[in-house]
């Protein structure tokens, strides 16, 4: 039953994957028909037009399996060993430091959140208590 739960699911994700690559062709647009597909999902999920629990299992699935999607194209570089050469190692590290500077600035960010919410709770929690003092 929870086989065909998760393939209804899948089934539900790819129509909406049809429907953006249809787009994409039918308007000639410069956005690939994945992103649109993506956007749509996202839009009728916010809008609650398609409950979480219609794709959660299938989505799951597919995330769980994700690796496997990735293969091909690391397989294909094989086919090109220019990139495994000077040229790839410097992929390779322009790859690592925009990671590492991704991490960096998206951790300072949310610390800087963080702050700024338990700094606003000290306040208001200061200020109830001075207010119920008479």
């Amino acid at each position: 039953m929870k086989f065909l739960l998760i393939f209804l699911q899948i089934c539900i994700l790819y129509v909406f994957s049809f429907i953006g690559n249809a787009i994409h062709n039918f308007f000639n647009l410069a956005i690939p028909g994945s992103i649109i597909a993506l956007l749509l999902l996202f839009i009728c999920l916010c809008l609650k037009i398609i409950p979480v629990s219609f794709i959660e299992h299938g989505a799951g699935f597919l995330l769980s399996i994700l690796t496997l999607f990735f293969t091909p194209a690391a397989v294909g570089i094989m086919n090109y060993p220019s990139l495994l050469s000077l040229q790839g190692a410097l992929l390779v590290l322009i790859v690592l430091l925009s990671t590492i500077i991704t991490i960096a600035i998206a951790g300072i960010t949310s610390t800087f959140i963080e702050k700024k919410k338990h700094s606003g709770k000290d306040e208001d929690a200061c200020n109830s208590s001075f207010s119920h003092s008479g």
